[in-house]
């Protein structure tokens, strides 16, 4: 096993992480109620087909990075949640997996995930990628939420990597496939008609006092989303079919003063796997430490001292065991 980071385990006493959730806190985030309006507070989601841009339009709502991103399909694992707090609102965004045909026990969980989710909202955002014909997949999740209570809005997203012609089509096409409560074009890059979504979506909320305190941005635990931040930087640069087989978790956390010690595994199912992660000499590993470290710096608020190691667990994703072990 090569460490990205010299390990120094006898410097600190050794602490798991908790596993009760933890909140994230918005400094800026405040909550004044306007004096003649209703407050609305609720549930969201947005779904669509693997790599639509669910978790990167996800982020830019929030204003911060809580789910992460990549241009691989099937990125995301977890359910995360994200608040934004508002005025006249507070919109509770869940970060779901995309709904795909399952290979794997691990597949068969995350689409059981999607549906529990997708029956406890009260607004789902189907997306459509703009740059994309609308296909199969589309139409058979427009018919899944069809049957719902939830109100459905379609975002059709990426309208920045096309042309009005192309958005034109693209806008009709997702018309056609249901009645939705409303069609939205948006860029969660360059933040087009984002504020409008955000808009549409509390609209649709039901009459509620606030969910959550005042400057909770997250209530994922904390080891989660590090957790999360490291498999995103695996993900860069590795043959197409080895992301799904990649998980982490974080096995310590050592606090001391302002600096945060981690200790982080990184599984795959198989031996030619482990050597893809490590790399020559153990550089792409150092190279997945080193990305995955800033951002959970930026997480933290301090500095990180992180150590990774890679370890088999053949077949995971077919293991019930070691689904179980791994967090699923």
């Amino acid at each position: 096993m090569v460490p990205a980071v010299v390990p120094g385990r006898d410097e600190a006493t050794a602490v798991r992480p908790e596993r009760k959730p933890r909140v994230r806190k918005h400094k800026a985030a405040t909550v004044e109620r306007q004096e003649d309006g209703v407050y609305r507070a609720g549930f969201a989601c947005f779904v669509g087909r693997p790599n639509a841009g669910k978790s990167t339009l996800t982020n830019a709502i929030i204003g911060q990075k809580i789910a992460i991103t990549s241009n691989k399909p099937q990125t995301t694992r977890h359910v995360i949640r994200g608040i934004l707090h508002r005025a006249d609102s507070q919109l509770v965004l869940v970060d779901t997996p995309g709904l795909h045909r399952p290979r794997t026990l691990l597949g068969e969980r995350l689409n059981d995930l999607v549906r529990e989710v997708w029956s406890e909202v009260d607004v789902i955002g189907v997306c459509f990628p703009a740059d994309e014909p609308v296909g199969r997949g589309d139409r058979f999740i427009s018919a899944e939420v069809s049957a719902l209570k939830a109100k459905v809005i379609a975002v059709v997203t990426k309208v920045d990597l096309v042309d009005p012609a192309t958005l034109a089509q693209r806008l009709l096409a997702v018309a056609e496939l249901y009645d939705f409560a409303e069609i939205i074009p948006v860029s969660a890059v360059s933040g087009h008609q984002v504020e409008n979504l955000i808009d549409a979506m509390v609209r649709h909320m039901p009459e509620s006092p606030q969910l959550y305190p005042d400057d909770v941005l997250t209530d994922e635990p904390e080891q989660v989303l590090i957790g999360e931040l490291i498999r995103e930087a695996a993900l860069e640069g590795v043959r197409d079919e080895l992301p799904h087989s990649i998980a982490v978790i974080v096995e310590e956390m050592l606090v001391e003063g302002n600096l945060t010690r981690i200790f982080a595994d990184i599984y795959v199912e198989r031996d030619s796997q482990k050597s893809i992660v490590i790399g020559t000499r153990g550089a792409r590993l150092k190279e997945v430490g080193s990305r995955s470290r800033v951002e959970i710096e930026q997480l933290l608020g301090k500095k990180v001292y992180l150590d990774l190691h890679v370890r088999v667990a053949k077949e995971w994703q077919r293991d019930p065991k070691q689904l179980r072990k791994l967090g699923f």
